[in-house]
């Protein structure tokens, strides 16, 4: 039994005529008649019965055809679905991530990928930098979004976008009344960063920023989630660095300030291994360029 007798089948069914049937399929009738008997003899059944007005499907040719065509269904669905894969168009596409996705570039970028592809399932994953890279090089993620443009051995990297880096007050903090602030204003502050990722890289971007000022920064490390961590800004347990695109997300009581200074501006790269042939992941990196490109 092969499938172009099985699909030969189903043409004469659907004419109820051998010569029409091949007409249709642009074959001789005496072939078609050939693999029709061919395909009765594999099942042991009759499946037409031949008349001088044509012919018709038996009982038994009626429920194999019935099948048939609802496997034929299924064939072009998985046709199509590997088509569609190999396009990148359908798929997992599975991203580290090491900042907010409440507003900015990233959550455009998301978005817009996940409008123009809505059969790639998106699975985002929040974690250290270094775990990420980690798993980039182990194939376990698809691409990482972090901070800096610095080389990663084995990785593809492009920087996509910037950032200014923001002081996150309580809103009934004497500072928050300016529209920008500088490192002069801040360095005595008592400043809370996450034991978990972005904030071991956040205590160290305020150690090395505050010490061109000659002066030791008060950061007490605090064991929750940057989430928690913005609502006890809000408390008034101390002040915080974001990146521009947590401005977006509105948490009570808390206001943003961006820092003035132009060394307070942070690169965001997306990385990835070169040896990774998911096709959604060309597809991202694509649509990573052309936002790029649009932003600047």
């Amino acid at each position: 039994m092969d499938l172009i007798s099985v699909v030969q089948a189903l043409v004469v069914a659907e004419y109820l005529s051998f010569s029409a049937a091949a007409n249709a399929l642009g074959v001789r009738q005496s072939g078609v008649s050939k693999r029709i008997r061919l395909l009765e003899e594999n099942l042991g059944v009759t499946l037409f019965e031949r008349g001088p007005r044509g012919v018709r499907t038996t009982l038994a040719g009626e429920a194999f055809l019935t099948r048939a065509r609802s496997v034929m269904l299924q064939f072009d669905s998985a046709v199509a679905s590997a088509r569609q894969a190999g396009r990148g168009e359908q798929g997992t596409l599975r991203i580290g991530v090491f900042t907010s996705l409440a507003g900015g570039f990233l959550r455009d970028l998301v978005l817009e990928f996940r409008n123009a592809h809505p059969l790639v399932r998106i699975d985002v994953r929040e974690g250290d930098r270094r775990v990420h890279i980690s798993e980039i090089r182990r194939h376990s993620l698809d691409v990482v979004i972090a901070t800096g443009n610095a080389e990663v051995i084995g990785c593809d990297t492009a920087e996509l976008w910037q950032e200014r880096v923001h002081i996150a007050l309580p809103q009934d903090h004497p500072l928050a009344e300016r529209l920008e602030l500088h490192w002069s204003d801040i360095r005595d502050e008592q400043f809370m960063v996450s034991e978990y990722p972005p904030g071991p890289e956040i205590h160290d971007y305020v150690v090395r920023r505050i010490a061109d000022y000659s002066h030791n920064p008060v950061i007490e490390r605090r064991g929750v989630q940057q989430e928690m961590l913005m609502s006890m800004v809000g408390m008034g347990f101390g002040i915080s660095l974001v990146s521009e695109g947590w401005v977006a997300l509105g948490i009570p009581g808390v206001v943003m300030r961006p820092l003035a200074e132009e060394a307070d501006v942070v690169p965001f790269s997306a990385i990835w291994s070169p040896g990774n042939d998911n096709p959604v992941l060309r597809r991202f990196i694509s649509a990573a360029h052309v936002m790029a490109g649009r932003a600047r």
